[in-house]
């Protein structure tokens, strides 16, 4: 691809950076960005101000007869691709005054997307210390664990849908199994196991019904799990794959009694988001049905005959 020419210099932009070198005695590379980010907050401030005055109808400092007028102002702290700067947002007196420019609670304006940064760095275990540093040396402004922890747990509505969506009355096959990790609580370093119950539809695609993180397996416990895909809509399952798991051949019985089984092979909640985030990444990927699905459904449907109906 041919690189585009670059444009020559009007005498206009030549005059501007001439009074910026003066305004703000530029001598090396950082004070360019230093300069360029104080423009950015002086601009951004301008603009919200414009935006103000739109919204009552009059300029902020005229008098009116109007009851809603310019209330004070708000300080707030903004992270572009220059770094983080510091801005006054004017407030109206009916706090009707929505910004375009800087919407309300809107800190990022880079363009980067660092909300989502700090989501897939989440989901590829990093813990939010790391993450906070990881941003920091790559885009020059800091985010604190704090802040880390208020976006991730953003997700947990999210993860209670997903956790709770309707699933298919019958699914072929089912498989468990258990992904091991190391969770911090008060202190203390625990052992978890975190089961995926992932499925393999009537159309032959995979799909992760459920995650489940726990320290004991019990017949109880698998019938609890078996039973909240029950009540989220599945009827039947003809084979479920498991590794050995204790309880589950009583469980699986006791849940559905017509399944003949031919085999039987920082905190909680911190793991929960981050396998979220990674299952979810994961199923992207699956678009294809299984190879020689129709095969298999076939001879499921010979074994299982009116089960799939």
């Amino acid at each position: 691809m041919a690189r585009r020419k670059r444009e020559p210099m009007s005498e206009g932009k030549k005059n501007i950076i001439a009074e910026l070198i003066e305004e703000y005695d530029i001598r090396t590379a950082k004070d360019i960005e230093d300069a360029l980010r104080d423009l950015m907050g002086g601009t951004i401030q301008e603009m919200l101000e414009a935006e103000l005055d739109e919204h009552l109808g009059y300029r902020s400092y005229e008098r009116s007869d109007s009851s809603n007028y310019c209330n004070g102002k708000k300080t707030k702290k903004i992270r572009g691709n220059l770094g983080e700067t510091e801005i006054e947002v004017s407030q109206d007196r009916d706090g009707t005054f929505e910004p375009k420019v800087v919407k309300k609670r809107q800190k990022d304006i880079s363009g980067i997307g660092i909300e989502q940064k700090i989501l897939s760095l989440y989901s590829k275990g990093m813990t939010t210390r790391q993450i906070s540093d990881t941003i920091e040396e790559i885009y020059g402004f800091e985010v604190s664990d704090g802040m880390v922890s208020d976006i991730t747990d953003r997700l947990l509505p999210q993860i209670e849908d997903w956790q709770n969506h309707p699933l298919d009355a019958a699914y072929p096959i089912v498989f468990i199994d258990a992904v091991h990790f190391s969770a911090r609580d008060n202190g203390q370093i625990r052992k978890l196991a975190a089961y995926v119950i992932l499925a393999v539809s009537l159309t032959g695609h995979k799909e992760v019904l459920s995650i489940h993180i726990g320290e004991n397996e019990s017949a109880k416990y698998w019938l609890g799990v078996l039973n909240e895909l029950k009540n989220r809509g599945v009827k039947d399952v003809l084979v479920i794959c498991a590794d050995g798991l204790s309880g589950i051949k009583e469980a699986i019985n006791a849940a559905f009694p017509l399944n003949k089984q031919r085999s039987v092979f920082p905190s909680d909640m911190a793991l929960l988001k981050a396998l979220y985030l990674a299952t979810h990444e994961i199923t992207k990927k699956w678009t294809m049905p299984l190879r020689n699905w129709g095969r298999v459904l076939g001879e499921l449907e010979i074994m299982y005959p009116d089960r799939l109906n």
